[in-house]
């Protein structure tokens, strides 16, 4: 399904990221990271070029809203898997983001990661709003 899409994982625990990591094999991707930082993330996606990303928010050193503005810049389509409700401050910088509270199924999470990718290659969805 992904076609060796490079997909980066971004998330903090361990055993999700070793589940979102299996899953997206696969689903024949290439696995970027994990990474559980927002500096390790940054640095990826500077050096390596992106099909999609899964964004744990609340990682070990901060939130991720650095590396969603850094996608959303890049035109990287992503998803945000988290347990806690985000800041309105997020949602409605990407209001077409979708929005996956934990606990899901990784299948779920990486179906939803390649709607969003289809979307953005037919040019259906902006990933930030103009400013």
């Amino acid at each position: 399904m992904f076609h060796n899409d490079p997909i980066l994982i971004v998330e903090d625990n361990v055993y999700l990221a070793l589940d979102l990591s299996n899953a997206i094999e696969d689903f024949n991707g290439h696995v970027v990271g994990p990474v559980r930082t927002v500096a390790e993330a940054l640095s990826l996606i500077e050096n390596q070029q992106l099909s999609g990303a899964v964004l744990d928010f609340h990682l070990e050193d901060r939130d991720s809203s650095p590396i969603a503005a850094c996608l959303a810049d890049q035109g990287v389509p992503f998803v945000i898997h988290s347990c806690v409700d985000l800041p309105f401050e997020i949602t409605s910088l990407y209001p077409s983001v979708p929005i996956l509270m934990k606990p899901l199924h990784p299948s779920f999470v990486l179906e939803c990661l390649l709607t969003e990718m289809r979307k953005t290659q037919a040019g259906d969805r902006p990933i930030s709003q103009p400013s």
